[in-house]
Parts: C-alpha cells; sequence; structure tokens
C-alpha cells in the first residue's frame, strides 16, 4: 500500500486524508499542534462561491493605505523592511488589475462550486451531521456607494450562473422578522451556505481515526531530507518519516516548512479575529457580511460568531484589542438591537490565513520536488474551499486527470 504523510491538519490536510484514505493510501498526518487552534475551527463557516473576486483587485491598494491610518479598520499591513512582505507586496501591486480580476473569477468560481458540492456529499455520511445550511449570506450596506458595487458584483454573478439578488432593507427585513436593520440594503448571495466548523474538524478526525489515518500532534516539522528532485524524509526533532508521497498543506507556515525542501511559496500570514456570544432569541438566521466594516457573522450552534479584520505581519501572539473594538462598534450600526460586548482577551480567537499575492490558492505538484504535492495559500476562503482542494490533491497523487483544471492554481505562476 502506498503511503502518504500529510504536513498540517487543518480543513485542507483532513479533507486530503479523507480522500486518500477512500482511494486506498496509507495516510499519516502531521500536526504542529493539536489541532484544535488553527484557522479550520475559528473560522466563520462560510462557502462562499459568491467570492470570486481575489483579494488583488482595483482600488485595493489605495483603500489599504487608507486603512493603514485607522486603528479599528479591517485591513492592515504592518510596515517592514522584511524580505517576504516586500516581494508579496509586490506581487500583489502587479496583480491588482481588472484583467486579473476578470482571469481569476471562473477559477475561484468553480473551485468553490465544486467544494459546496462535496460538503453536501459530506452531510449525507453517517456521523457528519456539521449544521450544513443552505439558506444564502446576506451582504449588507450602508451607503450608496457600497450598493453600487454589490450591485455590480451580483450582475457579473449571475453572468457566471451564480444565484444572486439584489434586496431592498424592506425584502431583508422580509427574511429574518426579529432582527432590526438600519442598512439601505443587501445582496442575498443565495449561491453561499454556512456550516459550524468545530462539528466538522470534529468529525472529519473521528472519521479518519476510526479509519485507520495516523493523527500525529505536537509534531512540528524542523528539517527535509533530500535527494535529487525528491523528498526522502520529514524530521519532527528526533523522528524521521517516510512516505512515498508527501503533501503540504500547512497553511500560512508553509513558506518555512517549504524552504527546508528549498521551495519558496510567495504566501503571507494575514491575522484574522473571532469571538462568540450567546443568541438565544435566534434573531439572526441567516450569515451576514458587514460591506463597509468587512465584519462576517455567522449563526451557530445557538451562538453568534463575530469575525473580522485581515493584518499582514510575521507570525505574533498579539492581539490588538483596538481591531477586535472595530468589529464589535460596527455590528450596532447595521443591527441595532445585536450590541456584543468587547470579549476579554482570553476569549479572542485569532487565525492566519495564508493570503497568496495574487488571491488564489496555491494547488499540485512541486515543480521541483516530484513527490510533493502543495496546498496551501487559500486565504480567507480555507473552509470554503477545503474539500475540493483535498479532492484535488488526492487525484493528483492517484494520478488520475483531476476534477478540475490545476494551471491557474500552479505553485509557480
Amino acid at each position: 500500500m502506498s503511503k502518504v504523510l500529510i504536513i498540517g491538519g487543518g480543513i485542507v490536510g483532513l479533507t486530503s486524508a479523507y480522500y486518500l484514505q477512500k482511494k486506498g493510501y496509507e495516510v499519516t498526518v502531521l500536526d504542529k499542534g493539536d489541532i484544535t487552534d488553527n484557522c479550520s475551527f475559528g473560522n466563520a463557516g462560510m462557502i462562499v462561491p459568491s467570492h470570486f473576486v481575489p483579494l488583488a483587485a482595483p482600488g485595493m491598494i489605495k483603500q489599504g493605505i487608507r486603512w493603514m491610518f485607522d486603528s479599528k479598520s479591517p485591513f492592515y499591513v504592518r510596515p517592514s523592511l522584511n524580505g517576504n512582505l516586500v516581494n508579496w507586496g509586490l506581487k500583489f501591486m502587479k496583480h491588482a488589475t481588472a484583467k486579473h480580476v476578470s482571469q481569476s473569477a471562473i477559477p475561484l468560481r468553480d473551485l468553490s462550486l465544486l467544494s459546496k458540492k462535496l460538503y453536501e456529499e459530506l452531510a449525507k455520511e453517517p456521523d457528519f451531521n456539521f449544521e450544513l445550511t443552505n439558506n444564502g449570506i446576506l451582504a449588507f450596506y450602508k451607503t450608496e456607494k457600497a450598493g453600487e458595487e454589490e450591485a455590480h458584483l451580483a450582475a457579473r454573478a449571475i453572468e457566471l450562473g451564480l444565484d444572486m439578488a439584489v434586496l431592498s432593507a424592506a425584502e431583508c427585513k422580509a427574511l429574518q422578522p426579529g432582527l432590526k436593520l438600519d442598512v439601505l440594503g443587501a445582496v442575498h448571495y443565495r449561491c453561499d451556505a454556512h456550516l459550524y466548523p468545530t462539528k466538522l474538524m470534529n468529525a472529519l478526525l473521528k472519521y479518519l481515526t476510526d479509519n485507520g489515518v495516523k493523527i500525529e500532534r505536537n509534531k512540528e516539522v524542523d528539517s527535509i531530507e533530500t535527494a535529487g528532485n525528491r523528498i526522502m524524509k520529514v524530521f519532527t526533532g528526533n523522528t524521521a518519516w517516510e512516505a512515498d508521497q508527501y503533501v503540504l498543506a500547512t497553511g500560512s507556515w508553509s513558506p518555512a516548512v517549504a524552504k527546508m525542501a528549498d521551495i519558496k511559496i510567495s504566501l503571507m500570514p494575514g491575522k484574522g479575529y473571532s469571538f462568540m456570544e450567546p443568541e438565544p432569541q435566534n434573531r439572526l438566521t441567516i450569515p451576514a457580511l458587514l460591506c463597509e466594516a468587512r465584519v462576517a457573522i455567522t449563526p451557530m450552534n445557538g451562538q453568534i460568531r463575530y469575525g473580522g479584520t485581515m493584518e499582514l505581519d510575521k507570525i505574533n501572539k498579539r492581539i490588538n484589542m483596538q481591531r477586535v473594538k472595530g468589529i464589535v462598534e460596527s455590528v450596532p450600526q447595521y443591527f441595532p438591537d445585536l450590541k456584543p460586548a468587547l470579549p476579554a482577551e482570553k476569549d479572542i480567537w485569532y487565525g492566519f490565513r495564508p493570503s497568496s499575492p495574487d488571491g488564489l490558492p496555491y494547488i499540485g505538484r512541486s515543480e521541483k520536488r516530484d513527490n510533493l504535492v502543495i496546498a496551501t495559500g487559500h486565504g480567507m476562503m480555507g473552509l470554503s474551499l477545503g474539500p475540493a482542494s483535498g479532492l484535488l490533491v488526492s487525484q493528483v497523487i492517484a494520478g488520475v486527470t483531476p476534477e478540475l483544471k490545476l494551471e491557474p492554481y500552479k505553485v509557480v505562476r
């Protein structure tokens, strides 16, 4: 039986393990932590075919510069002479064009739609109840400018075959009568869905463990042995791990791990924050995006998860309370009855979104190491794109024709 070693126990690593196990591979997953603290647990739980516009888009540079001078803003780049950041920034600027946005739309749409289909299939499996809900997402706006941008996005989405509708404030109110609104309107991303990430990850971990996949926690890779164009061994401390094929799915830690195999991956960690509050009245039943504030709000497990911000910086353990305050203060501006309290620092989750400079993930076989498949760089859409990425990884390793053409997701591009 062919052996596969997966480095990374987030949603991409675990779904890769799931599809590889189904194909008969002997799979081991290594993770540097206990798996319960990664982005796959603390995210907004949104499945978003609507998100076909990459982060690298026209206007984002100018907007990003403005936000840098606001301590509560949703986007921040920590000024630094860090070579990785400079290199990433130059690539980002190169891709922030209308042409790039147009070229990225179909690859992002197709990856999301494949993931959504796979989530629906997974939800039918025994012991895979992860609260998958198909009632879309509402993108609320308070200004005419944001409304015009959303209407333009909706028109493009409809051209791409995605189900969206522009709603008035009254139509929004009719969908959730118990929720007070202070908005001009919203676009209903009917093509989207949401789920409860904790239940999903726990179900995947249980399935994998029950079906012979070895999950090795607290095993941080500190060196990789190569020979010629192949990986021979991966080391965690004094332990050597050998396999026929290797998968790199370590999210924001991917550049550091790849470097051990003499591979460069252009990626920056984008820190995001989230916190939970009880919602016994069940007023919010459809996830919300607050357009101007760039905040995501999701009902899950009888609670509401509030999340947002994108801090591009080195990986660190700092919690910027001003940014969390920005999330808290923005919510009642749209929903006067929802007034989340500023959480204690211990109740704030944070994670690092692996952000590629062009906004597309990296999925495919390494050009330098024949027995390595890379799957990282999913940005804010790791959960949304996870199953599709895992399936594609399994198809690349199995040597079968992938479900999607991998050209747009090439590691070297």
